[in-house]
This record gives structure tokens, C-alpha cells and sequence, in this order.
């Protein structure tokens, strides 16, 4: 999920970082020379800057998943060991501590950074380490695919962007019955727009109409001269895709000027910060998509929130559960690839993993290596996130 900005120069930057630092020697090599009682395995994440509150929930719930394991005896009559790095929510700062951590730290796999931008920047020298790579909760479709092929080490914890985007569609379709939706979306943002197209293009496809379509920049302030054009196409409506800081007070200010029709989001709007800025009687008949939901019954979703309690003495979210997620699959692939297993060997055993238990019930990867689950509609009950409906295309 999340920011793509720049994106072009940090990837090619990272693939000439890599093609540099695979001289080094390969992740086959360094898995075969790893410590002979732990799995050394790194932990990149946004641990400082603007999205620092996505990447240190993933790394809680990535740490929750590994002490268990550990707790257990390891896999393989090894213990994991986690080499911690912070990107500073920054790809090219991912980019420097990916190399660190494949070529200095010597790690036999990397799990993270929380967005797809840093994913981005970090994967080619992964990939050119052959180090097996997995990014909890990064959604855009390419982070595992290079054009229309799979990338070997490259796998996700996470639904994709597209996926999001289809899901709200039906649900506004079948669930709220609705035809008539104007879209607000970021221009700036990669995942904004990609979700908006998606939604249009699903929504139409099933008979619907977009009445406008209005765009925003992150960090706009007041978004009222485009929601007053939104207010007169008269929509059943609104969809906007984005992030908690400019949705919030989206959400806000189309109350103040009238608009008090259903408003859709994404998975972007995942924080407490919504409610708090847009005040909970204006999240009234709002709803978006998600992974997670502390009222899913679940036994495996309940029965992680309690292990994450236990440790952190809060509440998890969805970066929590991905963290946690990930792990689980990091371990699992590993005890199946053998002791000795190289790079090659556990990614191989990722890409094969079916019906895994995990915090979401179980996992499989697709041939994308995207994993098939279903995903959360979220409403608000006085200003907090419920569980509304679960749907799996």
C-alpha cells in the first residue's frame, strides 16, 4: 500500500545498487554460511517518519509471530534471530538498509517495509541477492510482478489494490444497492488512482455510473470547492479512495456543506486518526475495506488479538496482523526448505504454501504470489470501526 512518489528514480537506483552488490556473492552462498544456531532474518521497516505508525505495528506483529516460534524451539532446531533497520519511511533510506542487512548483516530473508514505495526500492537488491523477500502489507500489483512475470523472491501478506477496489464495487452494488457515485481521489498517489480506476471500471461494469470525478493532492487542507461540484451532480455516493490525513478531513467537510450520502474508502483510511479529525457523527454511513477486524469471530483472528495483547498491552490493527502474518509464513517456509536450505530453496517453499494457518484465517499463494483471502467491509458504530461484511471474489 501506499506512497509510489519518486519511485522510478529509487528503483533504478536500487537495481544498480544490485547489480553492484550481487557481486558480493548470492543469497544461496550466505544461507549456507549462516550462524549454525539461528536463522538470521531481517526486519525493514518505517520505524521513524510519516508513516512510521504502519511500519512499527508491522514489526509488533512480525516480533509477536517469531518469539512464539522461538518459544516453540525454532524450526529445524534453529531459533530466529531478527536484525532490525529502519528506512525512515523513505525509499531510498529502504534501499541502503536492505543492502546492509543482505550484504552486511547477511540475513537469509527480509521482511518488509509496510509500503509499497520502500518495498519497491529494496526488492531488486533482494532479488539480485536471491534472498526471498516478503512485504506484509504493500498492495500494489507490482511489487511482485515484473510486466507480466512473477518475480521468483518477491511475495506479499497482504490483498492487492485491484483486488480493494473490485471488492467495494460490490459491495456497493449488491450490499447498499446503489448506482449513482461520484470518486475524490489523490492525484498524487499511485494507490489512489489506481483504486479509483478499478472502482470505476468494476461499478460500471455492473450497470453504474460515476456522476464526477474529482481530484485532490496529498496535504491539501480544504477540499470544498471540489466537493461542492461533487454536491451538485446529486450522487448516491461518494468514493474516495486514500489516506486517513486528507480522508478525514474529506469526510468533515462534505458533512459541513451537505453531502450526507454514503462516502467509501480503502484500506489507507486504517486509522484512530479518522474519527478523531472527522468527528464520529460524520463517519455515519461511511465504510471501507480492510483485512482485519477485532469482531471477526474467527477463532484464528481471535486467538491472535489475545497473543498480541498479551505482549503489547493494546489492540492489534492490520499492520499488526500482517507483521504477525508474515512471519508465520517466513517460518513455515523454512521448516519445510530444510536446515540447510538456500534462498532458492525457501522461496520455493513459499511460493508453495497452501492453507497455511494463519492470524486470518488460512493462507494460500496464487501464481502471483498474492495470497487468496477474503476481504473486511468496515463501518462505524460512535465513531469506531465494526466488522460490516466479509466478501471473497
Amino acid at each position: 500500500m501506499k506512497s509510489w512518489k519518486k519511485l522510478a528514480t529509487v528503483a533504478l537506483s536500487a537495481m544498480v545498487m544490485a547489480t553492484v552488490m550481487a557481486g558480493c556473492g548470492g543469497g544461496d552462498k550466505k544461507a549456507a554460511k549462516a550462524d549454525a544456531n539461528v536463522y538470521k532474518v531481517g526486519a525493514c521497516f518505517e520505524l521513524t517518519g510519516n508513516v512510521a505508525n504502519y511500519g512499527k505495528s508491522c514489526m509488533e506483529g512480525f516480533k509477536v509471530a517469531i518469539n512464539e516460534i522461538n518459544a516453540k524451539g525454532g524450526v529445524n532446531g534453529k531459533k530466529f534471530q531478527i536484525v532490525e533497520s529502519d528506512n525512515k519511511s523513505e525509499p531510498a533510506e529502504s534501499g541502503n538498509a536492505i543492502t546492509k542487512l543482505v550484504t552486511q548483516d547477511k540475513v537469509i530473508a527480509i521482511v518488509g517495509p509496510a509500503t509499497s514505495g520502500c518495498v519497491a526500492a529494496g526488492t531488486p537488491i533482494s532479488t539480485s541477492n536471491k534472498v526471498p523477500h516478503i512485504a506484509p502489507c504493500a498492495t500494489a500489483p507490482g511489487i511482485t510482478l515484473d510486466g507480466n512475470k512473477t518475480k521468483q523472491f518477491v511475495f506479499r501478506a497482504c490483498f492487492i489494490d485491484p483486488f480493494q477496489g473490485q471488492v467495494m464495487a460490490e459491495f456497493t452494488d449488491k450490499t447498499l444497492k446503489l448506482k449513482n457515485v461520484a470518486i475524490l481521489f489523490d492525484s498524487s498517489s499511485d494507490y489512489s488512482k489506481g483504486l479509483s480506476e478499478v472502482f470505476q471500471k468494476t461499478l460500471e461494469g455492473k450497470g453504474g455510473k460515476i456522476t464526477a470525478k474529482e481530484a485532490f493532492l496529498a496535504k491539501d487542507m480544504d477540499f470544498k470547492a471540489s466537493l461542492t461540484k461533487i454536491k451538485a451532480t446529486n450522487p448516491q455516493a461518494l468514493y474516495v479512495p486514500g489516506y486517513y490525513e486528507e480522508v478525514s478531513k474529506i469526510i468533515k467537510q462534505a458533512r459541513e456543506i451537505g453531502i450526507n450520502c454514503p462516502i467509501m474508502g480503502c484500506d489507507g483510511w486504517e486509522s484512530p486518526k479518522l474519527a478523531e479529525i472527522a468527528g464520529k457523527d460524520a463517519l455515519k454511513d461511511c465504510y471501507y475495506v480492510s483485512a482485519f477486524s477485532a469482531d471477526d469471530k474467527d477463532p484464528s483472528v481471535q486467538e491472535f488479538i489475545k497473543k498480541f495483547k498479551d505482549v503489547n498491552k493494546k489492540d492489534p490493527d492490520i499492520f499488526s496482523m500482517q507483521g504477525y502474518n508474515a512471519g508465520l509464513i517466513l517460518a513455515d517456509a523454512i521448516k519445510r526448505a530444510g536446515e540447510k536450505a538456500d534462498g532458492t530453496a525457501i522461496a520455493k517453499a513459499i511460493e508453495d504454501t497452501k492453507a497455511l494457518p494463519v492470524a486470518s484465517g488460512k493462507l494460500t499463494f496464487d501464481d502471483k504470489h498474492n495470497p487468496v483471502m477474503p476481504a473486511l467491509i468496515i463501518d462505524f458504530k460512535d465513531g469506531k470501526p465494526s466488522l460490516k461484511e466479509k466478501i471473497a471474489l
